[in-house]
Formats: structure tokens, sequence, C-alpha cells
């Protein structure tokens, strides 16, 4: 089961993955945290892309995708996996489509005013603990229920930065959906879903293909 995933920032796309990975016993990559995972080891390729990001430059296709098929080729992947929010480009989906055969891509489809309402209500505490404005705030406003400590807002959850995230995605994602959706693989659910709602549906997509 070779599966990508697609969605907004906030979507939810990481929540769904953990869901499908342990339904289906497969793997999820994030590109995000393999990136990251190979910078702190050191290891050559990580090298090659701290170059780039500390001069606050974005890491070339090919330092990406070499990364990815390093992982694609390690043991632990023979149920499968599924690729959390990559490829975020068509160069890179080109790329992709070279070195791997995906079975299936899932699009989470989000209303953008749905989104910048989830993301600017979001509120965080320094011990880790998560709320929201509307759908779970604390019980004392502004503080955390777990230790007390006052709740703060993310500088990148801002409704500026939220809706300049959500353009920059439109503008880059849409040529990959339609690369996809003209290979006949792309499908999509309803992301404005509950949780609960969006796992039966991609359950759904899913099932046909663990059975095949």
């Amino acid at each position: 089961m070779k599966i990508a995933l697609f969605g907004p920032p906030g979507a939810g796309k990481g929540t769904q993955s953990k869901l499908m990975t342990e339904k289906y016993d497969i793997v999820q990559i994030s590109m995000g945290d393999l990136l990251r995972n190979e910078v702190r080891e050191g290891t050559s390729l990580g090298k090659m892309a701290s170059e780039y990001m500390d001069k606050g430059q974005l890491v070339p296709d090919e330092v990406v995708i070499s990364m990815l098929k390093e992982r694609l080729d390690e043991p632990g992947l023979k149920k499968g996996f599924i690729l959390d929010g990559f490829p975020r480009s068509l160069s890179q989906a080109e790329e992709l489509d070279r070195i791997v055969d995906l079975d299936m891509v899932i699009n989470m489809r989000v209303d953008d005013q749905f989104l910048v309402t989830r993301i600017t209500g979001r509120r965080m505490c320094p011990c880790g603990a998560a709320y929201h404005i509307v759908f779970n705030p604390p019980m004392k406003e502004g503080f955390c229920d777990e230790c007390n400590q006052r709740l703060y807002q993310r500088d990148d959850d801002t409704e500026e930065t939220v809706k300049r995230r959500l353009d920059v995605y439109h503008k880059e994602t849409e040529p990959v959906l339609d690369f996809y959706r003209k290979k006949g693989i792309l499908k999509e659910v309803n992301g404005n879903k509950s949780i609960a709602e969006i796992r039966h549906d991609m359950v759904e997509l899913l099932d046909p293909l663990e059975e095949g």
C-alpha cells in the first residue's frame, strides 16, 4: 500500500496519517521529520540540506528526493507507507514518479475559512497541552487545565500568516493534484468533517487496496 496524503495547512493530515498507520500497519513518512532527522544525525544529505537551510533557502528537490529514496529502501516498509504532505510541487511529483508507483493519492478538501478559524483559534501551553478557543476551550479562559500556565498563540497561527500559507499551498499544489488526476489515482475526502468521519471515509477508500 503506497499512499500520498494531501491537504492544506491545518487540515489534519498528521492525525489521519497516524490513524491509517495504526489500522493498516504501514509507515508514516513525513518529509519535514525526515529532513530534520537527516540534519540532526549529520548524514551527507543532511549536511547538504543544512547548507541551504542555514541561508534561508529551499532544499533542492534532488536532495529531498534522495532522502526519500533512501528511506523507501530501508527495511520495515513491507506493508507499505503513507506520505504525509509530499510531493509539494509538480517537479517533486515527477521525480517521485520515477522512483515509486503510488497506488493512491488522497486529497483532504477543506474550506479556507474553516481552516482560518481552526488554526487561529489554537492555543498552546508551555507544558505541551493544546486547546482551541472554539472547539476545545480550557476551563479557565487563557490558562492551561493541566498546569495553570498562561496559554499562548504560535507566531504562525495568525490570520495573516495562515492566509499567506494557504495562498502558497493552492498555487503550488493544484498542478500536483492535476498530475495525479490525469494518472487516475487521485481520490478526495471532505476534510470539513470530524476526525472520526474523515477516518471512516479514508478507510472506505483504502480497504479495497489492502484487500487487493
